[in-house]
């Protein structure tokens, strides 16, 4: 037999949006969001082996979702759908495809993407601990923060990952592996104009944007 809910029962959307401000409905996400990981590094793992641009790329992504633990509940979050969904894909890109990321050829010396690595991982952590309990993963109002690395560039972690990106692909060239990770960058960098046509509705972010036009790299775009 089955049953029916009322729609008394049912929450309601009010509901739902206060669950998701709230500090403990945003740390479940937060530890939701987690999950994916732990499989995801040991494949990666027991592919390339304790190779340090594979590591420092797993870092920075693990550095991300473990730091909205902590995070700051918001004050705005956007409602759409698909930018939740954009949000995911590209957080978890790397692990999704990575699976069937292959070893391929050297570009590049070992101490280039050795360099390119421990810069993707400075910058990652530089921002993160600018940025504070202000992190997230979808387009949402936490506070604006123009301290640290977000005086000089408007997504510095976007920059991180951008250097993890290119130095895989300089250690691990092929045309699949070189579709994976161009994509994976390519996500974030829709993300960083869905992000800002969503954030400059407030005042303050459309100011900082004026007064820091540099998006990933300082002096250059």
């Amino acid at each position: 037999m089955m049953s029916v809910v009322s729609s008394r029962d049912r929450p309601a959307p009010g509901q739902i949006a206060a669950l998701m401000f709230s500090a403990w409905g945003d740390r479940i996400i937060a530890a939701v969001a987690c999950i994916p990981f732990a499989a995801s590094v040991a494949h990666e793992m027991r592919t390339f082996g304790p190779d340090p641009a594979w590591i420092i790329t797993n870092a920075n992504f693990i550095l991300l979702v473990l730091a909205m633990l902590v995070r700051r509940p918001p004050v705005r979050v956007t409602p759409q759908p698909l930018f939740w969904l954009l949000a995911f894909i590209a957080t978890y890109w790397l692990f999704i495809m990575g699976r069937f990321a292959t070893r391929g050829v050297l570009l590049t010396p070992h101490w280039i993407i050795f360099a390119l690595s421990c810069a993707s991982f400075v910058v990652s952590v530089w921002a993160r601990l600018s940025l504070g309990r202000s992190i997230g993963l979808v387009p949402a109002d936490r506070g604006l923060v123009t301290r640290g690395a977000y005086r000089y560039m408007r997504h510095p972690i976007y920059t991180g990952i951008y250097f993890s990106y290119t130095a895989l692909t300089l250690q691990n060239f092929s045309v699949a592996n070189l579709a994976i990770f161009v994509t994976g960058a390519a996500l974030f960098v829709i993300k960083s104009f869905v992000e800002e046509n969503f954030l400059r509705q407030n005042s303050e972010y459309a100011a900082y944007m004026s007064a820091v036009p540099w998006r990933w790299l300082p002096g250059i775009i």
